[in-house]
């Protein structure tokens, strides 16, 4: 169940997956600058840096 939270949370929120999972690191940066330019390419950012 926490899995599916967190992938929609990836989907609807991607910077705010990346930061519950890493804190204020580089990761969310990169994915704050994905979804800002480009949506879904912070959407995939965010799924493939929280699952794996």
């Amino acid at each position: 169940m926490n899995q599916l939270i967190n992938i929609l949370i990836c989907i609807f929120l991607p910077p705010l997956a990346v930061l519950l999972k890493f804190g204020l690191g580089k990761d969310f940066f990169i994915n704050l600058i994905l979804s800002i330019f480009f949506w879904v390419p912070g959407i995939i950012h965010a799924l493939w840096v929280t699952t794996k």
